[in-house]
């Protein structure tokens, strides 16, 4: 029986680590794509177009990723004997997980349509309720040192709510591109309709590059346990 709870417990430490390397892996594809897109000395608008085309089915992949962690890793806290959590508290947080992958996937199936706003602005607060629940764990952890009790991991579930921040904040900023993209589209490429796409793409690497940060500084954590 104990063989059997490592045995699962080492499962959902690889699920964790695969979830983490498509995550981080694919969204430097979509990194790569985005700023091939960018250079409209070399591709023609059509080529461009297709090169956003990929970015966005590229980008499903961080998408499903970044879901999934929620219940992976609540479920790994609680196998690894990090948190005792209730089993209805890990039946929720595949719940959740669950729902907001369908929220993602449907949204990117019916794109432009009012079904896939409606998705995406449940999804919005759903990340904000996640991004204050981890962020609220590893501040309380860190000074009750309960629930979770290792500093390294505490930090890492704060440092998780910072990834949740630094992840709207690239839909927030990434948000005007949409009409700018229809202006090029329909005006074609000029200073006029490329420079302001530009810049809110420049915004949005900003918030980019953070989370690429706070991805490598998680798993560092993860992996070291240094305190």
């Amino acid at each position: 029986m104990e063989y059997f709870a490592m045995s699962y417990y080492q499962l959902l430490v690889f699920i964790h680590v695969l979830l983490f390397v498509l995550w981080l892996g694919a969204d430097v594809g979509v990194f790569m794509l985005g700023q091939h897109f960018r250079k409209r000395d070399k591709y023609d608008l059509p080529q461009r177009l297709i090169l956003l085309q990929l970015l966005v089915s590229l980008d499903m992949v961080p998408r499903t990723a970044w879901a999934l962690m929620v219940p992976i890793t609540l479920t790994m806290a609680d196998a690894g004997g990090w948190w005792d959590l209730p089993g209805w508290a890990v039946i929720l947080a595949w719940l959740v997980g669950g729902f907001w992958l369908w929220l993602v996937w449907d949204a990117h199936i019916h794109d432009q349509t009012e079904r896939a706003a409606r998705d995406r602005m449940i999804e919005f607060f759903l990340k904000i309720g996640l991004t204050l629940f981890y962020l609220g764990l590893g501040i309380a952890s860190l000074a009750n040192e309960a629930p979770l009790i290792p500093v390294w991991l505490a930090t890492k579930a704060l440092m998780f709510g910072l990834i949740f921040a630094a992840a709207i904040m690239i839909d927030v900023a990434f948000k005007p591109v949409g009409p700018q993209l229809g202006k090029l589209i329909a005006e074609g490429s000029s200073d006029e309709t490329e420079i302001p796409l530009l810049r809110t793409m420049d915004r949005t690497r900003i918030w980019v590059w953070i989370v690429y940060l706070l991805l490598l500084a998680t798993a560092f954590l993860g992996n070291v346990k240094p305190f």
